[in-house]
């Protein structure tokens, strides 16, 4: 008998989820899509449904008899203070975001001076009552009397718009609704920023994104009003944002969505009937301005150097054909630059680490960080010194200030926290994965740990969208490393860890190269001692939750456990909604050729599910307002996954309600969320707590 099964069989059933007839056809193939009807999220059947699997999936998970505990454990380490690096505005005043522990969303302060007394600026978390309205960004304009701040509600990825006086802290009338993936690009008396239409009432979280459009919009105006600066009717399937670096030099466009790339395109204020300039034409490549200085535009770019560089560009002549080389690619991928007093910080990623370096005469010189793990630079031109945040797997957020002559750092914030880590270690191994390739994998347990084959384990990878996973410390670990487990972070091909031909190695075609990877990961750690396949739980969230379906289906046997978070299981039909059509370029779809569609087929979580398999124990996740990966996939693949399985381990949705793709959600639910998601990993792993 599985573990959970006592529980189980005194559960409320599982529901039996109708079929219905659909059925697509792909260059001569029908395949059936019995669960098609789940799509509907507006339908009080689809509602019903929700309701009944999450009455079973309550109960489930509140009957595991240590889960309170683990969520008192884990508000406990939760609650300590957490902030930002301070940032100089024009007005003189330095600005960060602090949380004194359990708040549901980060507060901005304000201080006169650095080290003086910190005011509040603005605080979220009085924007809803239950925290569910989270802050997106933040943006003055020139002379800081007024701010433009972006919002979310219940975790979806629509935003609205609000402008506050700095001064008085009151709002002003102006509101902005509809807008999605912006910021507010000030300009004179006004901003701009990107939006859509308004969507049809009842589908605002599943109806495909198309047509996104550049405003301007005055202070004092209806958003009614707001003039349409910039659309493309030609392109539909693409987004466009601006952003500006003083309101005085230059404004940047930014095109992108065809490809693993962008467009940059730049208008000269000294200049702007000469309109937009296009600096780039090919957007496999990827453009990033940096700074501004004069005529002079720093820009990131993986153009000719797939591990990243810093180059210049004229103003007077802004193509990429004439730019210069500042930082040339080096041998590890160029993963950030900060302009900080009269030099350049240059971040490295080294084995997924990162390694930092202040420009001098040409020359890098290293700076000493205090250990292997992530950190991220922020200063300014004209001052000696600049911040640093620093965390490790066993190292929580710390602040450091850095004298750029000498290079030394000295703690500028450092929590204090509720527990202890220095019992615990963490070391960098590599292994072989099917075809050859070194794979890094970070592991992170207590010191002593015995190679005895029966540990615990929560591997963890993401594997897509050029997105690298650092070291970095998390307070939901703790109560699984507290009782003898293994946190495993794997560095799996289609991140960006080793530059554009690491990711390319793990999109369309080579997508498999992933999986490979991951299941190479699970496969090592049996091979080397650390584990048994009854003790390896995989976890992996959005493409994530991709990786973990389509392992669990491919090796169903590897893994007793698997978690797959707000997950795309629909490769076939995932363009259809939102804005799924922009991840075209590290999928591709059923629609662009008969061997994209087999391939696609062949390793679509939803539809690799066979009737008769022994599953592991499985816990999906979404929520009823993500429209980044739209609750359908999981619902099918949930339906799907409980008519197919023959064992007796339990296979279970939680569905989260006012909240999405996971972005902005208030602490109080993702307490709630990782309570579940440890206890039940626990569970049917057979750990205590």
């Amino acid at each position: 008998m599985a573990l959970g099964t006592i529980l189980f069989s005194c559960a409320p059933k599982v529901p039996v989820t109708r079929t219905c007839d659909a059925v697509d056809e792909y260059f001569g193939e029908k395949v059936a899509d019995p669960y098609r009807w789940l799509e509907d999220d507006n339908s009080d059947e689809t509602a019903a449904w929700v309701k009944a699997q999450n009455r079973v999936t309550d109960y489930y998970l509140k009957h595991i008899p240590f889960r309170k505990k683990v969520l008192a454990r884990l508000t406990e380490v939760a609650n300590y203070e957490k902030v930002s690096s301070p940032v100089r505005h024009s007005n003189g005043k330095w600005y960060f975001y602090r949380n004194d522990g359990l708040q549901n969303q980060y507060v901005i302060y304000e201080m006169d001076e650095l080290g003086g007394e910190p005011r509040v600026f603005l605080d979220p978390n009085k924007l809803s009552d239950d925290g569910t309205v989270a802050l997106k960004g933040i943006y003055f304009n020139k002379d800081c009397s007024l701010v433009a701040y972006v919002i979310s509600r219940s975790g979806s990825d629509w935003e609205e718009i609000y402008v506050m006086d700095t001064a008085t802290r009151e709002l002003l009338e102006d509101h902005i609704e509809w807008a999605k993936f912006t910021g507010a690009a000030w300009r004179g008396d006004g901003f701009y920023y990107s939006a859509y239409g308004i969507p049809e009432e009842g589908h605002e979280f599943s109806v495909k994104n198309e047509g996104h459009k550049v405003y301007y919009h005055a202070i004092g105006t209806k958003q009614s009003e707001d003039e349409l600066f910039f659309e493309n009717p030609d392109a539909p399937l693409m987004f466009y944002t601006v952003s500006t670096d003083d309101e005085q030099t230059v404004l940047f466009m930014s095109e992108d969505g065809a490809d693993s790339g962008n467009n940059l395109y730049v208008l000269d204020y000294g200049n702007p009937e000469g309109g937009f300039i296009r600096m780039t034409a090919d957007m496999k490549n990827s453009v990033y301005p940096v700074e501004v200085d004069g005529s002079r535009i720093y820009i990131m770019t993986n153009l000719g150097a797939p591990l990243w560089k810093l180059v210049e560009a004229d103003l007077k002549n802004p193509v990429s054909g004439a730019w210069k080389d500042v930082i040339p690619e080096g041998d590890c991928v160029l993963d950030g630059v900060t302009f900080a007093g009269d030099r350049i910080i240059a971040s490295y990623m080294k084995d997924a680490a990162t390694h930092s370096y202040v420009l001098e005469n040409g020359q890098l010189r290293e700076i000493p960080l205090p250990g292997l793990g992530g950190a991220g630079f922020s200063g300014k031109r004209g001052e000696p010194w600049c911040f640093y945040s620093f965390s490790s797997f066993t190292t929580p957020g710390t602040i450091y200030k850095l004298d750029l002559e000498t290079l030394e750092s000295e703690v500028y914030s450092a929590p204090d926290t509720a527990f202890d880590l220095s019992d615990y270690e963490s070391v960098q191994v590599f292994f072989p994965s099917r075809d050859g390739t070194r794979i890094p994998m970070f592991l992170t347990f207590r010191k002593g740990l015995e190679l005895d084959g029966n540990n615990p384990v929560y591997l963890y990878g993401y594997g897509g969208f050029n997105i690298s996973l650092n070291p970095g410390f998390s307070a939901m670990r703790i109560p699984f490393l507290e009782s003898g487990g293994i946190y495993a972070q794997v560095n799996l091909r289609g991140g960006g860890e080793y530059g554009e031909d690491w990711h390319q190695a793990g999109t369309k075609m080579n997508k498999q190269n992933v999986f490979d990877d991951f299941i190479g990961a699970a496969e090592w750690l049996i091979a080397e001692g650390y584990t048994s396949s009854s003790k390896i739980a995989i976890v992996g969230g959005s493409n994530g939750g991709l990786l973990v379906g389509a392992c669990m289906t491919q090796r169903p046997e590897l893994f007793a456990v698997a978690v797959p978070e707000v997950g795309v299981m629909d490769m076939l039909r995932y363009h259809k909604f939102t804005i799924g059509w922009n991840w075209a370029p590290d999928y591709g779809t059923s629609e662009d050729s008969p061997e994209m569609f087999r391939y696609l087929k062949g390793y679509s979580p939803l539809h690799n599910l066979r009737e008769g398999t022994v599953y592991p124990a499985t816990l999906v996740t979404t929520a009823d307002h993500d429209d980044r990966v739209v609750p359908a996939h999981s619902f099918k693949f949930a339906a799907t996954l409980q008519a197919c399985n023959a064992g007796d381990r339990p296979q279970l949705i939680r569905i989260d309600s006012k909240a999405g793709h996971g972005g902005g959600k208030p602490l109080a639910k993702v307490l709630e969320e990782q309570a579940d998601i440890y206890s039940f990993i626990m569970y049917n792993l057979g750990m205590e707590y």
